[in-house]
């Protein structure tokens, strides 16, 4: 099978072991399920990034951005939409078995998503042009959140299928643009880190949209 009929399935595979891991995880160990299902789901997003990325990939995706300034913005705005929750729901982190979860995803999931799901697809999917390689990769990114709410409420409704797929959408186009996941990934650091991830997982607090 040629590597790029093999990174562009990955997502699917991708998602259906992320399916049986929150099925099996969330029956023996409900809402934490999130933490098997997201360190299975690094391994294989490493891989990937691994076998069909390499050290090149990486050190053009981290490359200065070459342009696109007003997408930069774009990105960084859409990445404080959660500022709200942290602000209002903070104070949730009240233990260690909350905030260590919490604080390492945010430092490392943005790495291995943005070179995956910006990174690796939209470099593999570039031949299909930009409007169709950025609805791919937003749709994936979108459709591979849905998992966690096979355990978790607050993920399960369609408010955080239509974010991630806009966030997916801006994301993909500022790199499109910018040549570069710089800017990318600390915005993905910054969303990761203001939606207080462990506390939403565990659903301990109900939005209010």
């Amino acid at each position: 099978m040629k590597k790029r009929t093999v990174v562009i399935l990955s997502p699917f595979l991708i998602m259906l072991i992320n399916l049986l891991v929150a099925v099996v995880a969330g029956y023996y160990i409900g809402k934490w399920a999130f933490i098997p299902i997201i360190l299975i789901e690094w391994g294989l997003f490493l891989f990937f990034i691994i076998k069909y990325g390499g050290k090149v990939a990486i050190r053009n995706w981290l490359k200065p951005s070459k342009a696109g300034f007003g997408w930069i913005i774009a990105t960084l705005v859409v990445a404080i939409t959660p500022l709200p929750i942290f602000l209002k729901y903070h104070h949730l982190l009240s233990s260690w078995q909350l905030i260590v979860p919490w604080i390492i995803l945010a430092l490392v999931n943005p790495w291995l998503e943005e070179f995956y799901w910006r990174g690796l697809l939209s470099d593999y999917t570039k031949s299909w042009g930009a409007p169709l390689s950025v609805l791919f990769s937003s749709m994936m990114f979108s459709l591979n959140h849905a998992v966690f709410g096979i355990n978790s409420s607050l993920f399960s409704g369609y408010e955080v299928m239509i974010s991630t797929f806009l966030m997916g959408i801006v994301w993909a186009i500022t790199y499109k643009r910018t040549d570069s996941l710089r800017w990318i990934i600390f915005a993905h650091f910054l969303v990761d880190f203001l939606n207080l991830s462990s506390v939403s997982f565990l659903d301990l607090f109900k939005p209010s949209w």
